[in-house]
């Protein structure tokens, strides 16, 4: 899912207002075909299209990011004779920072510690915490109200991008230094992941912008270059092409808790209303990973919902791009063309708006439709 207020640039994260009223946008000079790159690897004139009408809508989706102006908290409280560890507040990074942010919280917590551990949150933070708990040798349950697929991590569109998770006046150096190292630990850590069981894979991505991403790490973003018009096919001034990974949500947290149960682990559907009833837990360490529950369940004001809205299209395997833009993102996956790019502070509603989707829909339909090769396919994808 999109997001914005990250040092980084976002990802193209709104469909601007008057795009959404308007229900289309204006491309200009639009030709078929071009020239193939000199670069080979590097970029292709022409990519395939995705086929965007409402008619290929198999379902839409609205999910509420846990954001926190100040960054996400990895820190620790004791509540009652319990140790807690709170690991929570990704806003729309949550499955680009769990492995590390994760990490953090575990190096935090473990040391010293003896006996069980409990997990608080079934989304991809707490998931991602108990394998991490359990690789270091420790048994674990996982408590949550809501299992997979009913967790909001179900619904990201799972670009690794961190993005939409703080606001710079409003973070240290300090939380910068641990935003850092959360994302190489997790950056280095999906790599190693990246296969069918997992639902992992790299796809080339293609944003609107006039310059390359700034780095976040050494080595991310790769392949990162702004192309000429001959070595893109969309209607846009200025395009930069980067590579980075994609996680299929859905499969990657199945796979995820048939991990924990194979490794010992038990998962169990409860829900908690105070602070007291963890502390009455038998686990005398615990990891709250509830995300935007954080906020009732401990008293973080600084929480607030921003929702994402998503258009999801039937699939089309022959999409093996991404894009990033004015007109919204997509990221296609085996489960369906994920089109996106709202951003709505406030919102505590998790229901889709028509006029929003129908909106998402014409902005990516005039962008796909103006691609000055979609009438060439001897150009391979």
């Amino acid at each position: 899912m999109s997001g914005v207020g990250s040092a980084l640039p976002d990802r193209r994260h709104v469909i601007r207002s008057a795009m959404l009223a308007a229900g289309g946008m204006a491309f200009s000079g639009c030709t078929t075909g071009g020239a193939r790159p000199q670069r080979p690897g590097l970029a292709t004139a022409c990519l395939h299209p995705v086929k965007v009408s409402a008619d290929r809508i198999i379902r839409t989706e609205a999910g509420l990011r846990p954001y926190r102006a100040s960054g996400f908290v990895v820190r620790a409280e004791p509540v009652g004779a319990a140790r807690v560890i709170h690991n929570y507040g990704h806003g729309g990074a949550g499955i680009s920072l769990s492995w590390g942010s994760s990490k953090l919280a575990t190096e935090l917590g473990l040391p010293g510690h003896s006996g069980a551990v409990a997990v608080i949150g079934a989304g991809v933070m707490g998931l991602t915490t108990a394998r991490l708990v359990q690789e270091a040798g420790f048994p674990v349950t996982v408590y949550a109200a809501s299992l997979p697929p009913g967790t909001t991590s179900n619904i990201a569109g799972g670009q690794w991008l961190p993005a939409g998770h703080y606001r710079e006046h409003a973070v240290t150096p300090e939380w910068q230094r641990q935003y850092r190292a959360a994302a190489d630990y997790s950056w280095r850590r999906f790599q190693i992941m990246v296969g069918d069981d997992y639902g992992i894979r790299w796809l080339p991505t293609y944003t609107e912008a006039d310059a390359p991403r700034p780095p976040l790490l050494p080595t991310f973003p790769p392949i990162n270059r702004l192309l000429t018009t001959e070595e893109h096919p969309f209607p846009l001034e200025s395009v930069v092409r980067f590579d980075t990974m994609y996680i299929e949500a859905g499969r990657f947290l199945r796979r995820l808790m048939q991990d924990i149960r194979i490794g010992g682990g038990s998962i169990q559907v409860r829900s908690f209303a105070s602070p007291a009833e963890i502390a009455a837990l038998p686990e005398k360490l615990v990891f709250n990973c509830t995300g935007l529950g954080a906020r009732q369940l401990f008293g973080d004001e600084g929480m607030h919902p921003v929702r994402g809205q998503l258009a999801i299209l039937l699939p089309q395997p022959e999409v093996d791009y991404a894009f990033m833009g004015d007109a919204g993102y997509m990221f296609p996956r085996a489960d369906g063309i994920i089109l996106g790019g709202t951003y709505e502070h406030g919102q505590w509603s998790p229901e889709t708006d028509p006029r929003t989707i129908d909106g998402i829909i014409a902005s990516h339909r005039h962008l796909f439709e103006a691609f000055r090769c979609s009438g060439r396919p001897d150009l391979p994808a």
